[in-house]
């Protein structure tokens, strides 16, 4: 009898492939293990089997579906296996692994580095790593050797083309490594040159990575998504399979060590009667931290509540002194009092975890504690908690802006913005609710909690990405192919389901912005319609084959939308532009529709210490639409990360559309707009927008030599 017996004997009885995918499935066997299972039994190729596991998970509900959705996926499954049986016959018995990063990044690879030293016991595994983050598996017989580089020393591109650091690089080839395994992505075009060295110094001649076009020097690779096309450990379990490793997830694996100043801790709620929290965010990035006084808050809660004790950790920069004084009860010190292997240890001994995105938090995580982590910037499809056997919860706002840092192929802002909204927004009762969930809810692995801040928002996260249904893309950004008539009609369907929208109107100049504002670009692009407002658009279409059937412009759509408000009853806020200025545009279209209901007007500003005021005018107001007039980028930014308490329906950058209602600024004759030559007419009246206007040759430019391909 072997292991396929009783689905052979099945087979056999006329059971098609997906029942007996289903009734293996249903015995507990793993992905790999049922795609084995097919091809054995059935006698069925690859392609073959992976086809049958679709079928009978219902993720295609026809052929055309599945090639759409899984051939490319397929494609890459049978390069990972080409290349896996290509490596097999090679005698490699001396491997270089390369991840020189922080501890979090560290921490997150060791799950391929435990799947790989399972796959190859024999193997000598060498991990070239930042000597700050070494000592997180020192012990752990993860690896045989670890050589270290300091980051200080060669963190800067320059500076490792030092003479002596490179030096100290070509010192690998003492190691005769017969391969070289990097987990990074090859984002930054320097740096790159800089693995590209390793790689060349290392004198291993099979060279293995993730590639994004930049892996040039690699010669087995693997896809490369970008930042949270899949979770980092993913990643580098993938690229280890590679060598024979199993890709299934396997736990994180650290250092751990008894810290012997721990106190004698209260047992009087067994469930949660130790909670570790830890208020940084690790020295990368400050934008990642959550408010002192509401760590202070959360902990105070928990001990009431639970009667649990709180132990602060963390390094003398995480702000534990803060959180500390504003708590009213005691807390457990142990802040900078630890090695990283004894913080393992404390934190393995607690009941919970709570903390903000950072190297710690992923130490958290390896040890199978429960933990609550706050995202913000963070992009969590890349970095949550990598918790295959254990509970974890991100809570996250998700403005439309977040997350900001390291998506696709981008780092993105690594400091966040100044107005930090998105970690602003989590509150500590929603960072209670998730550790009720945490408490209440029997899962293993990693949820996200993003709270319900209004009722649109609800409808808001529910229909996030679902865009209008003809859209182009030109250089990359989203273009809506749309009519006015379209958009007012599809403008009553949001207020009627009472969902809230975000609408730009974008043109060459937004274009050209966004290729070098990535936080405007990711905003475009995820915006639920962005309107063609800009003849250069119109041209661009059409020169890469596609149609756009009008110009739809923020100017000409307010008078618009004010004319189907007034005999719909919908109600507009007016945002932003120069004192007096939208009181002004109000009286205008007042007078034009004496029906309109315009329920607030205010100029204030983008700033962020402004915005939670701003916010509470406008949810106060009762509006159904809201125009904001700041300006692009800003207005749009704005817009981005309130959208997710904003009580509105519609909200819109409208520029100067208020200038040209109030009559501040004329309007080009309509001629000229017909001809599609007003920003001419814009520039005689304002000749300083030269330098903004020389944006629109270069986009003309730019889509001649890019295309399709921009």
């Amino acid at each position: 009898m072997n292991e396929y017996s009783k689905y052979e004997k099945m087979r056999d009885a006329g059971a098609s492939p997906k029942e007996v995918y289903l009734a293996a499935k249903a015995d507990k066997f793993k992905y790999a293990e049922l795609i084995k299972l097919l091809r054995r039994v059935f006698d069925l190729s690859l392609v073959q089997a992976k086809e049958i596991t679709v079928v009978s998970e219902g993720w295609a509900d026809s052929l055309e579906k599945y090639q759409e959705r899984f051939i490319p996926t397929l494609e890459t499954s049978l390069d990972m296996l080409s290349i896996e049986l290509e490596l097999k016959k090679l005698n490699i018995r001396n491997i270089l692994v390369v991840e020189l990063a922080d501890i979090g990044d560290l921490i997150v690879s060791t799950p391929a580095l435990a799947a790989l030293r399972e796959a190859r016991p024999d193997a000598h595994i060498t991990l070239l790593t930042t000597s700050h983050s070494a000592p997180v598996i020192a012990g752990t017989n993860l690896v045989d050797e670890i050589i270290t580089f300091d980051k200080k020393q060669f963190n800067g591109s320059r500076a490792f083309f030092q003479p002596a650091n490179l030096r100290r690089v070509f010192e690998l080839r003492k190691g005769h490594y017969d391969a070289v395994v990097f987990f990074h992505h090859f984002t930054l075009k320097l740096g790159t040159l800089k693995f590209a060295l390793i790689a060349l110094a290392s004198g291993a001649k099979q060279r293995i990575g993730i590639d994004n076009g930049n892996g040039w020097f690699l010669n087995h690779r693997l896809p490369d998504g970008g930042f949270g096309a899949k979770h980092q450990a993913q990643y580098w379990l993938d690229l280890v399979s590679l060598l024979g490793a199993s890709s299934e997830p396997h736990q994180a694996v650290v250092a751990t060590q008894t810290f012997s100043g721990l106190p004698e801790l209260s047992n009087q709620y067994p469930a949660l009667s130790t909670i570790v929290i830890h208020p940084g965010s690790g020295g990368y990035s400050l934008a990642r931290r959550w408010d002192a006084a509401k760590f202070a808050t959360l902990a105070d809660t928990l001990h009431q509540k639970y009667n649990a004790q709180i132990i602060l950790v963390g390094g003398e920069n995480d702000e534990g002194d803060a959180v500390k004084a504003a708590m009213k009860t005691a807390p457990v010190d142990l802040m900078g009092k630890t090695t990283l292997a004894e913080l393992a240890g404390i934190i393995q001994a607690a009941d919970l975890y709570i903390g903000a995105d950072s190297g710690i938090m992923h130490l958290a995580a390896s040890v199978g504690t429960a933990m609550v982590a706050i995202f913000g910037p963070s992009n969590a499809d890349a970095w949550s908690p990598w918790t295959p056997t254990s509970k974890s919860i991100v809570v996250r706002s998700a403005p439309e802006c977040s997350p900001c840092s390291y998506v696709g192929h981008s780092i993105g802002l690594r400091e966040g913005c100044p107005a930090r909204t998105c970690m602003r927004m989590v509150t500590v009762d929603h960072v209670l609710a998730a550790v009720e969930q945490i408490l209440t809810h029997d899962f293993t692995g990693t949820r996200q909690f993003i709270p319900k801040l209004t009722a649109q928002s609800n409808a808001y996260l529910e229909q996030q990405n679902k865009r209008w249904a003809n859209t182009i893309r030109i250089l990359g950004l989203p273009v809506d192919a749309i009519t006015y008539p379209q958009w007012l009609d599809l403008i009553g369907e949001w207020i009627a389901t009472n969902q809230i929208h975000h609408v730009c109107t974008i043109n060459p100049e937004f274009i050209m912005i966004a290729r070098k504002d990535i936080n405007f670009h990711n905003i475009l692009s995820r915006a639920d319609l962005c309107v063609p407002d800009g003849v250069g658009l119109l041209w661009a279409a059409r020169h890469l084959g596609k149609l756009l059937p009008e110009r739809v412009t923020g100017s000409d759509g307010v008078p618009k939308i004010a004319e189907r408000a007034a005999q719909n009853g919908w109600k507009l806020y007016f945002l932003g532009a120069a004192p007096g200025v939208a009181d002004q545009a109000a009286n205008v279209l007042c007078q034009q529709h004496p029906s309109l209901q315009i329920v607030g007007i205010y100029s204030g500003s983008p700033a962020p210490e402004e915005e939670d005021s701003i916010v509470e005018k406008v949810n106060a107001s009762g509006a159904d639409i809201l125009f904001v007039a700041y300006g692009a980028p800003e207005q749009d930014k704005w817009i981005a990360r309130n959208l997710p308490r904003l009580q509105v329906k519609m909200a819109m950058g409208v520029g100067g559309a208020f200038d040209f209602i109030a009559g501040v600024i004329p309007r080009a004759p309509l001629w000229m707009r017909r001809y599609g030559i007003e920003w001419l007419y814009r520039l005689y009246l304002q000749p300083w927008r030269i330098r903004r206007m020389l944006r629109l040759p270069r986009f003309v430019l730019v889509v001649l030599l890019k295309g399709k391909h921009g």
